[in-house]
Formats: C-alpha cells, sequence, structure tokens
C-alpha cells in the first residue's frame, strides 16, 4: 500500500531550491553589471556564455587568467552581518593578481554558493563584485549563483572569482630583468586584505570584550572588514610612464598569503634576495594590535600577512625617484622599503 505523503507533488522549492528568488536576483545584479560594460564586451549577463573581443589596440596580445576567493573573512561578514564589501575582496585578489604580470583586467565572472539563497545578502555581495570591478576597469559579465540546500549552514555562503586580462607580448612583466642594486618600492595597503583571517579570527577571540573600539580611525569592525585594495588603475599608468624596457617597473608582486616573505621572491630571478627595511613603513594601530594580541614576532608577522605593503613595486635604481612620484600622484602612498641583493642560491626576503 502506498503512503499518502509519496503521492503528494514535491516542487524544486520544496526541495530547497526557489526559481523565483534566483530570477530576483538577477534583476537586481543587471544594473550593476551594466555599470561595468567597457569596449570587447559583445554580450553581457544572462547568455549561455559571455562574449568579449580582445580590444583591436592590441599587437599581440597575451591572455592572463586568475582565480581566487575571499577565504575565512567571510565567517565574520557572517557574524558581523557585513557582506558590502567581500564583493571588493574578491575581485581585488584576482585582478591584483592579473596585473602583477602587467596585464590589463578585461572581464570577471563570480561564482555564489549557498544553502538557502537571501536575495538581499545577495544583492549585497554582487554589488560589491560590481564596485569592485567598475574601480578596476573590469567587465562583470557572467557568473554562478549556485542554491544547494544542506551544503551550507543557514545565513553562511562562499564566493569564488575568475579574472582575465590582456597584455601585450612584449610588455608582459616576468621580473627577469631584475638585478642587484634595483629598489623595493612599497604601496600601502588598507589593512588585513584578504589574508590571514583564521589568526585575525584566533586574535578576536583572544581579546575577548577588550576589543578596541577603534583601529586608525575606524571602528573596529569596519578597520577588519576594510576591503582589498585594487592597484590596478594607478599600476597600469605607471607601467604605461615608466616600462620595464626602459628600465622603469621590472616586476610586482601582490602580498597575498605567504605576505612579504613568500611573495617577494616569486618574481626575483636565482640568486636574488630582497634586503627590505625594518621600519620604512609604518605599522598600522591594526596591524600593531594583532602582533601584540597573537604574541608573534616580526618574522611571523611579515609571513602571514601584508602587514601593511599590498603591492610591491621592483624598479631600477635610477627611476625610484621617478616611479614613486608618479605613483603618488595618482594616490598611492608609496614607501621606499628595501633594495635587490646577490644572496647565493635561491631567491630569497631578508628583513632587518
Amino acid at each position: 500500500m502506498t503512503s499518502s505523503n509519496t503521492s503528494t507533488p514535491l516542487s524544486y522549492k520544496d526541495a530547497g531550491v526557489d526559481i523565483v528568488a534566483g530570477d530576483a536576483l538577477v534583476e537586481r545584479i543587471k544594473p550593476l553589471a551594466k555599470k561595468t560594460m567597457r569596449e570587447g564586451v559583445l554580450a553581457g549577463i544572462g547568455g549561455f556564455g559571455a562574449l568579449f573581443e580582445v580590444p583591436k589596440r592590441y599587437q599581440e596580445p597575451v591572455l592572463v587568467s586568475g582565480t581566487d576567493g575571499v577565504g575565512t573573512k567571510l565567517k565574520l561578514a557572517f557574524e558581523w552581518n557585513m557582506h558590502d564589501t567581500v564583493g571588493i575582496d574578491l575581485v581585488a585578489m584576482s585582478v591584483n593578481d592579473v596585473l602583477v604580470q602587467g596585464a590589463e583586467p578585461l572581464f570577471f565572472l563570480d561564482y555564489f554558493a549557498c544553502g538557502k539563497l537571501d536575495v538581499d545578502t545577495a544583492a549585497a555581495v554582487v554589488g560589491g563584485i560590481a564596485k569592485g570591478c567598475e574601480l578596476s576597469g573590469c567587465a562583470l559579465i557572467g557568473g554562478e549563483t549556485a542554491e544547494m540546500p544542506g551544503m551550507y549552514p543557514a545565513g553562511e555562503y562562499d564566493l569564488a572569482g575568475f579574472a582575465v586580462g590582456a597584455v601585450e607580448k612584449s610588455k608582459i612583466l616576468t621580473g627577469q630583468s631584475v638585478q642587484a642594486g634595483d629598489v623595493v618600492l612599497g604601496l600601502a595597503s588598507h589593512g588585513v586584505h584578504s589574508n590571514g583571517f583564521s589568526l585575525v579570527r584566533k586574535c578576536i577571540e583572544r581579546a575577548g570584550a577588550n576589543l578596541p573600539a577603534t583601529l586608525d580611525g575606524l571602528p573596529f569592525k569596519e578597520a577588519i572588514m576594510k576591503p582589498t585594495r585594487l592597484y590596478v588603475k594607478n599600476v597600469l599608468a605607471a607601467l604605461a610612464a615608466h616600462p620595464a624596457a626602459d628600465g622603469g617597473i621590472k616586476a610586482l608582486a601582490h602580498i597575498t598569503g605567504g605576505g612579504l616573505l613568500e611573495n617577494i621572491p616569486r618574481v626575483l630571478p636565482e640568486g636574488l634576495a630582497a634586503l627590505l627595511k625594518k621600519g620604512s613603513w609604518p605599522q598600522s594601530e591594526l596591524f600593531a594590535w594583532l602582533q601584540a594580541t597573537a604574541g608573534i614576532d616580526d618574522i611571523e608577522m611579515n609571513r602571514t600577512f601584508n602587514n601593511g605593503i599590498g603591492m610591491v613595486v621592483v624598479v631600477s635604481a635610477a627611476q625610484a625617484a621617478a616611479v614613486a612620484q608618479t605613483l603618488k600622484g595618482l594616490g598611492e602612498q608609496v614607501f621606499e622599503i628595501g633594495t635587490i641583493a646577490a644572496q647565493g642560491a635561491g631567491a630569497q626576503v631578508v628583513v632587518s
């Protein structure tokens, strides 16, 4: 005998997936994505695939791609109900990486996954993604919103982003022209950006009720959640003014997971080291609080966090002052933080 409940119709919504909510989100996203449109976009969101034509001003375009997420910073976004800036983080993590090869970000795709879709929360997140794309001159031309009941706890979601950029083949930054005597410039970060948050969360837990009210002039939560700085437009302008071929900007390093110690060697030729001078850039209240609360030494700070420097620029000594002046004129905080020197086998970073 068949029980009565097996004859009751089951809809997709009964199973936990709300198609109407998904459609409502798409409608909310469309005007946000429209603001990011740029040359090359042939078809934006809504189709099965987005079309993009590489601008004809490129003679020998090489495509550069990058993908990343936001990490456990999302845990704080859930806990503090602060969803409007993590989308900027998502974009920045990928477009800043693409920039390191000298590439101009062209378009961006996002992946948003949740257990149950909350349209307001998702729209806030995607609004941040669109803002990040707009600020970096990158078109938001597609993405995926996945509602998967049982996969994520209520109120939680995950993000992934994918950026594609282009660079002239002759202008790809490889770092191979870096040599002893070159100067290391550091561009200030906005704070923790989007790496090291497992330790940040442990520090918050350890501090308990004794959290500072403000850090660097911002309410504590805002200081912690301040989004990753987008270096794209300013650094591309500096690259155009001071190309590597003329002894200008020879290498860039985006300071993400692994901090200064792990990321700078990725763009140095074998046998060279970056000798960074301790105290050549200021430590913010935020990083000072993290270091004191965690009780860690300078080496661990520089291996875990950007510690105040979000992008490193390696330039010839002859052009260091001019490059720094150009970047300052564009609105960057620039510090001369070290030099390149011969260091035997391998590439490394020494802070002293």
